[in-house]
């Protein structure tokens, strides 16, 4: 018998793993299922590694760890929250908006009974789940009516396919927009069924050119805020207000979709180029669409806001069914509107308000903070407090750079892209970025309950 096979004999079966004391363990928590695969799989590894000639650590001790770390693995979910350190606020990878307190109890206080979904309690018979967002979002927009589906792009088709089916749509060129996962206007317009008649150049649309695009087809108007990009220099754009004087003038409906979203005035925080819903509702637009996960700060979902005869021709439409929320989404999306009624403090309450217009004093003494703990503990590595800028992401506010403070760290005892990998492949992951050979992790998006772990993970791959 040569080596090879002498080493292969001494290996243990499965059986024989799974009846020692530490099998037995392994069955008391986790799934048999997921006990046999790790404990295949282990064996496995080390059969393939002698077989290859490779040295091979048989002792029990060492197949017992790797096993209950491959148990560990396939026993935790997939989706798992994680440490945010790059300073985009609203970043569409990691989940965008972090939702308020007030949303996560009553998601929890929702999910964790029945509740009234579909059941109208003063009549005692079957309702309608729009109901508990309808009231607050007229509240807080001025609007007639209104409904919520899944996401934006969800909302315009809708608002496209109910209008403008098999009928022309009339946009400019240069609010021909793509937004996120390479979802493009033209093409969510012939999903809808619409047909799109495209008028003015990229960088200058007039009023005439619209007039001109009205004939016997023309179903609606539509107007896109470019959200995520800027066109500048020689440029010219016809206003939602003329626009809507059009539609009245021609009977023609006028949608607008505005992307992000604000139910907040941002222009005291040097935000001038995104109108809240609120201004776009008292144009007299027809109906209105925007995100309830960007700037507003809630759960992901699509709002249409608009005059109630519309509104209501809209939630006739069965793809309206195919697009609708869930109980969960609806008691996130209807706490998260809460918050907008108290104007004054919605800014501070809603994670993701906070997070974009927070004062930079407060984000420097926060990187302080981080920087300091993590001097106590490592001495072989430069760490300093620098002053970087920060995005809104999610496609919003495009032009904004958001000044802040960043904890920078450079160490010769690591590579700085292992040290980002290593942060990223842990457990909790770390998100951060590298910026002139620096690993940087910028406070402004790092949760204050976030800095002992983010310490404890770092000193453990410096040191």
């Amino acid at each position: 018998m040569n080596e090879k096979q002498k080493l292969l004999s001494t290996l243990p079966s499965v059986d024989e793993f799974l009846k020692s004391e530490q099998g037995l363990e392994w069955v008391k928590h986790y799934p048999r299922r997921y006990v046999l695969q790790a404990i295949r799989e282990g064996i496995n590894i080390r059969r393939k590694n002698i077989i290859e000639g490779q040295t091979v650590d048989l002792s029990g001790e060492t197949m017992a760890a790797d096993i209950e770390g491959m148990l560990d693995t396939l026993s935790s979910y997939s989706l798992k929250p994680l440490i945010n350190a790059t300073g985009v606020v609203i970043h569409t990878n990691l989940g965008r908006s972090v939702l308020s307190e007030r949303a996560l109890e009553n998601i929890r206080r929702v999910s964790e009974s029945y509740s009234n979904l579909e059941y109208d309690i003063d009549e005692g018979r079957r309702g309608k789940r729009y109901v508990h967002v309808k009231r607050i979002l007229r509240e807080v927009t001025g609007a007639e009516d209104a409904l919520v589906v899944n996401n934006n792009a969800a909302a315009v088709l809708l608002c496209l396919n109910t209008f403008a089916k098999g009928r022309e749509v009339i946009l400019s060129r240069g609010e021909l927009v793509e937004i996120g996962g390479s979802f493009r206007i033209p093409d969510v317009m012939t999903a809808s069924g619409a047909i799109l008649r495209e008028v003015g150049t990229t960088n200058k649309t007039h009023l005439y050119d619209y007039e001109r695009a009205i004939n016997e087809h023309t179903a609606l108007i539509a107007k896109i805020h470019r959200s995520n990009f800027r066109v500048t220099g020689f440029t010219d754009e016809v206003s939602i207000e003329e626009l809507v004087q059009l539609g009245k003038d021609r009977n023609i409906p006028v949608m607008f979709d505005l992307g992000s979203g604000s139910l907040i005035d941002m222009r005291p925080y040097g935000v001038h180029i995104e109108p809240s819903v609120q201004e776009v509702v008292k144009t007299g637009v027809d109906f209105t669409t925007f995100s309830g996960d960007k700037l507003l700060g809630g759960p992901q979902g699509g709002v249409i806001v608009g005059k109630k005869e519309h509104i209501e021709r809209i939630q006739k439409n069965p793809i309206t069914r195919a697009v609708r929320i869930d109980k969960l989404t609806l008691a996130g999306f209807e706490a998260t509107l809460s918050e907008y009624i108290d104007e004054e403090e919605v800014i501070h309450r809603i994670p993701t308000l906070r997070m974009l217009f927070q004062k930079p004093d407060e984000i420097k003494k926060r990187a302080k903070t981080i920087a300091g703990r993590l001097k106590r503990e490592i001495k072989n590595a430069v760490i300093q407090v620098i002053a970087d800028s920060s995005r809104a992401g999610g496609g919003a506010l495009p032009e904004m750079d958001l000044p802040t403070y960043a904890v920078g760290i450079q160490s010769d005892t690591i590579s700085v892209n292992e040290f980002e990998e290593r942060l990223r492949k842990g457990n909790p992951a770390i998100i951060a970025r590298i910026k002139d050979d620096a690993l940087i992790l910028d406070a402004r998006t790092i949760m204050k309950k976030d800095i002992e772990i983010l310490v404890k993970r770092i000193t453990e791959i410096i040191l």
